[in-house]
């Protein structure tokens, strides 16, 4: 075998490298796809009024349950029922958030990702 141009051995030039990092990319797209697909099965739990409202958010942001209990209806103040339920969701969006950004993170090293 000839030299290549940085003096060494095989290896096509450094192409050899280049086959590398086409494998290590594939294998983290494979993995981000699975992160991915995880994530919107997860079920993240947020409560507001002391628990008194309870809101089960899945990863794809829908809302899979929701408890209310009888001593935050009230007729007569149907906001206080309303600010309950914003935030008992806003609570599991915040850690479905954290929580997604967490798993990512693991699979891409911290590197934001354009998706």
């Amino acid at each position: 075998m000839g030299k290549n141009f940085r003096g060494g051995y095989g290896n096509m030039g450094g192409m050899g490298n280049m086959g590398n990092l086409m494998a290590q990319a594939q294998k983290m797209q494979k993995q981000l796809e699975i992160t991915q697909q995880e994530i919107k099965e997860l079920r993240i739990e947020g409560t507001a009024g002391g628990g008194q409202v309870k809101i089960i958010l899945g990863g794809d942001h829908k809302i899979y349950n929701m408890e209310i209990a009888k001593e935050v209806i009230d007729p007569e103040d149907p906001e206080m029922l309303a600010d309950l339920i914003t935030a008992a969701y806003n609570q599991a969006s915040e850690a479905l958030e954290a929580e997604s950004t967490e798993r990512m993170n693991k699979v891409t090293g911290g590197v934001k990702m354009p998706f």
